[in-house]
């Protein structure tokens, strides 16, 4: 079977070449008037200069990492770590910054276009949105493909490693330097676009009154940077860490569980007929003009479940051939519908369209304060059906994968059910990074004076995006929690052969073991402290954001009345400072938190760390992703005329509330679906350190 892994590499190929074709569809749009090229290009500038920041101080981080991998592995032959482990840290870090600086390139290049599109027709918007979405989904599995075929290419046939085993265990290593990458991008590209975000709102519309994305504002630039820094090039680097991340944990598990390169082969494969759904699916998402949010949901809906069904079906011959056991294809099937299900229960908690929502804008009447006590409520509740969706499918999946008769089988059940979650990521990743771009597009219709009816159709397909991305964070974080449980199965096997290779007894994972219940403790605690420092790096950036927008109104006379234009490139350079300086502290939690733990408690302590951040962090996830989705749904419901419409007390109490959930939904959220990744991958490629020197067991 390791014969037919080149498969991946023409899955690769057909997700690149249709990258590639949508972007050139994309490029053939015109960019409209020339202010609107001027804002386009002023964006663009913003996001080029942000990202060149971020990717010069990551890789100082990357350089020293890479040296201390480099170290272990060469001083210890190999013992403690993969010779080649540090060099795919590298490539997954560099493939992982690829897929979000791509998704980014395309996405500025195409918010003017979509705003003039939709100057002509609401479905001509949806489609130059919808196909820069594309371009980012397709690179992200494209280059995932890639990355994973030719790792196993090089470590099977350059370097002979011939054993399904061994070369599972390798493999599954190589996810750290995406999740690193992913983390940096997400935390880094959070704080910038909330600070910005926040600072526009709490300035512009609540103190001076003046419309969302109004040219007077001076943080109006940075904002539209910020969501292509944070909602394109994060959400691309870290769904691509999740993407990989699942085939690699699987590969794992398919040694284990004997099915030996068969088990490797089937991940490869269900990605690859996924890649040629969501093809499919994508030709499907259209609209008619005048189209209700229901409607548009419906559009977008009928693209994803299509792929998803046509994914199913095809899945049947595949696990029938391959591996021989129908029982895995169950897992599969609970992969698809439980992804599903979750975008579903996402959606009826963010979207307008659904009551919680619009309750949530009644609490606006009563002031900012009930609309904020009301959307953290509705968050909490939100945890309810994605946690159960999620334990109920690592149970169906682990007993019909065979986990009745074989533990190490019913683990491969869980570990593929991941993989089906994500097998149609190329179409819902779409549907996600088409948000940002319908935000940028609204902002630039305002600020270029486009006619009224141009703004309602960018709004309606803004408002869309707003339910969309928190649809793809929820699928995200409901695919890291099975693979987080597939990586902390991968720790415990590599953890007790490297235990056994030293000649010392197997771990006791009791829950009354002390060390761990410390270390679950341990793990809840990071989970908050982690929340904690993302949340508080968008407060500081956000202050300095809105003592900037104060002077400016204060001192540079004629703003308002559109004489003269606001410093817009102080407050980019603010966001940029801040977010940098900020998302090197969190990020490093997730690094050595692990490390140290193990090193002074042993790794029974580390596996409990993993289910207590893994348990936290989905629960925590969840209800701050989907408190602010419903706060910035609940503000544009108001916006659209109900509750007295824009100006309205209850539009400024609903502009408090979503001001809170923005760190909630677009920095502190979505990054602790990789925090609970890298947290496992972090553990793995350290359990030969940590196995060798604790505390712990140097005094026992």
């Amino acid at each position: 079977m390791q014969n037919y892994m080149w498969i991946g590499f023409i899955g690769a190929a057909i997700a690149l070449l249709f990258a590639l074709a949508q972007r050139s569809k994309v490029m053939k749009f015109s960019e409209g008037t020339e202010k609107m090229v001027k804002i386009a290009s002023a964006i663009r500038k913003g996001a080029n200069a942000y990202l060149k920041h971020q990717y010069s101080t990551v890789a100082k981080v990357f350089v020293v990492v890479f040296i201390i991998l480099i170290v272990i592995a060469f001083a210890s032959r190999g013992q403690m770590l993969s010779r080649f482990t540090p060099f795919a840290f590298l490539t997954g870090g560099i493939f992982s910054m690829l897929a979000g600086l791509i998704g980014m390139k395309i996405a500025t290049n195409s918010n003017a276009r979509t705003a003039y599109a939709a100057s002509e027709s609401l479905n001509k918007g949806l489609r130059v949105a919808f196909s820069s979405g594309s371009v980012m989904g397709f690179t992200v599995v494209g280059l995932g493909m890639l990355d994973i075929s030719m790792w196993f290419m090089i470590l099977y046939f350059g370097f002979k490693v011939q054993d399904a085993y061994t070369l599972g265990n390798i493999m599954v290593m190589n996810g750290m330097g995406a999740s690193f990458m992913a983390l940096f991008a997400r935390v880094g590209g959070g704080i910038y676009t909330k600070a910005a975000d926040v600072g526009a709102d709490l300035v512009g519309k609540v103190e001076a009154g003046i419309p969302e994305d109004d040219p007077r504002n001076p943080a109006t630039i940075a904002d539209n940077v910020g969501d292509n820094v944070g909602d394109v090039a994060g959400m691309g680097a870290d769904l691509y860490e999740s993407y990989v991340g699942s085939i690699l944990a699987t590969f794992a598990l398919g040694a284990v569980a004997g099915y030996g390169f068969k088990g490797m082969l089937l991940p490869i494969l269900l990605a690859v007929v996924g890649i040629i759904c969501s093809i499919i699916g994508s030709f499907l998402v259209k609209t008619k003009e005048d189209a209700t949010q229901a409607s548009l949901l419906k559009s977008l809906r009928t693209g994803t479940y299509t792929a998803a069904i046509i994914s199913a079906i095809a899945a049947i011959p595949l696990t029938y051939f391959i591996v021989g056991n129908m029982g895995v294809y169950v897992a599969i099937l609970c992969g698809l519908v439980g992804g599903c299900l979750i975008g579903y229960f996402t959606e009826f908690f963010t979207s307008d369209t659904y009551k919680p929502t619009q309750e949530l804008s009644d609490a606006s009447e009563t002031g900012s304060a009930t609309i904020i006590i009301g959307g953290i409520a509705l968050g909490m509740k939100s945890t309810l059906p994605s946690i159960l969706i999620v334990a109920a499918a690592v149970i169906v999946s682990f007993f019909a994968a065979g986990g009745a008769g074989s533990f190490s089988m019913g683990l491969y059940g869980i570990g593929i059910a991941a993989v089906g979650m994500l097998s149609t990521l190329g179409i819902t990743l779409a549907t996600d990074a088409y948000g940002p771009v319908a935000d940028n597009a609204g902002g630039i219709a305002e600020m270029s004076g486009l006619p009224e009816e141009v703004r309602e159709r960018t709004d309606a397909l803004d408002s869309l995006g707003n339910t969309t991305a928190a649809t793809g964070k929820g699928f995200a974080i409901g695919s890291a929690s099975l693979t987080a449980l597939a990586l902390l199965v991968s720790y415990v096997t590599i953890a007790n052969d490297r235990l056994a290779a030293a000649g010392k007894e197997l771990m006791n994972l009791t829950l009354t073991n002390p060390t761990v219940l410390v270390g679950l403790f341990i793990g809840a605690m990071l989970t908050m402290v982690f929340s904690a420092f993302t949340m508080s790096a968008v407060q500081k950036a956000a202050q300095s954001i809105v003592v900037e927008v104060r002077r400016q109104f204060r001192e540079i006379a004629g703003i308002m009345e559109y004489e003269n234009d606001p410093d817009y490139e102080s407050c980019v350079m603010l966001c940029t400072k801040g977010a940098l300086h900020e998302m090197v502290a969190p990020a490093l939690l997730a690094i050595v938190v692990p490390i140290i733990t193990g090193i002074i408690l042993g790794p029974e302590a580390v596996v409990g760390l993993l289910g207590g951040v893994s348990v936290c962090g989905f629960a925590m996830a969840v209800f701050m992703s989907n408190s602010g989705g419903a706060w910035d749904n609940a503000k544009k419901y108001i916006e659209a005329g109900h509750h007295g419409g824009k100006g309205s007390e209850c539009h400024k109490a609903a502009v408090v509330g979503d001001t809170v959930g923005d760190p909630f939904k677009d920095t502190s959220g979505p990054s602790l679906n990789i925090l609970i990744k890298l947290c496992s991958t972090v553990s793995i490629v350290f359990s030969g350190v940590v196995v060798m020197f604790n505390i712990i067991g140097l005094i026992l």
